[in-house]
């Protein structure tokens, strides 16, 4: 098979590049990546020795593929499928990535903070940089649903690359900060990702490895009870 998807089935960024891959039904072989295993990690040092996992591989054209946003502008240009994930008018492109960029930045970013501070040693959590990255956080959701306005989806009435961004981004940001009452496009936008078959599908495909997550507990119910 020519693409081969280096990644793990809880990091949030690999969803991000698996939602793309679904979309457009992309034959690929997903290799899960256990960098505690030497052969593993060797096998993903060998071509990215950053070690930093999504990576695609194309053997077909022996490229290598870093960083979620290139891995899906790369799809979406050599490997086209119905759903375009970036438009061609550079006014609407541009918009598409900003958004991607916004929430990778602001929702992805900060949440892998409070994550990275709960695995820390008791009594080792910075309190200055967790109650950054909640701040950070709830200004985020404003904007996000002062963007959404009419709109399905966060660029327009087009599923894209940023809401590829915003699925994985959201769905663990939100149990760390949850939504207020007031943010109802922000749930419902939410909603619309959860139920979008190509999330529900990396969604279905991580439930074993929930449990592994620091707070499993503040999973949606479906997801809590698989990972118990």
């Amino acid at each position: 098979m020519s693409l081969v998807f280096y990644g793990h089935p809880l990091a949030s960024f690999c969803h991000k590049v698996l939602v793309a891959l679904y979309e457009n039904g992309t034959p690929f072989e997903n290799r899960l990546v256990d960098l505690s295993d030497e052969g593993s990690r060797a096998d993903l040092f060998r071509f990215w020795p950053i070690g930093k996992m999504p990576l695609l591989r194309d053997e077909a054209r022996d490229s290598t593929v870093p960083e979620t946003s290139i891995i899906i502008e790369y799809l979406d240009h050599y490997y086209p499928g119905p759903v375009s994930l970036l438009p061609l008018e550079i006014d609407r492109a541009l918009q598409v990535r900003l958004w991607d960029r916004f929430f990778d930045h602001y929702v992805q970013a900060p949440m892998q903070t409070l994550v990275s501070n709960r695995r820390r040693p008791e009594g080792k959590e910075d309190e200055t940089e967790v109650a950054a990255c909640k701040a950070t956080l709830a200004t985020a959701y404003a904007m996000i649903e002062k963007q959404l306005s009419e709109s399905s989806w966060i660029s327009g009435e087009a599923f894209t690359m940023a809401d590829c961004a915003a699925a994985p981004a959201l769905f663990y940001a939100e149990t760390l900060v949850p939504f207020s009452e007031e943010q109802q496009k922000l749930r419902a936008y939410y909603d619309r990702l959860l139920a979008r078959p190509s999330f529900a599908r990396a969604l279905e495909e991580a439930r074993p490895y929930f449990k592994f997550y620091p707070y499993h507990d503040r999973l949606p119910s479906r997801f809590r009870d698989a990972a118990g």
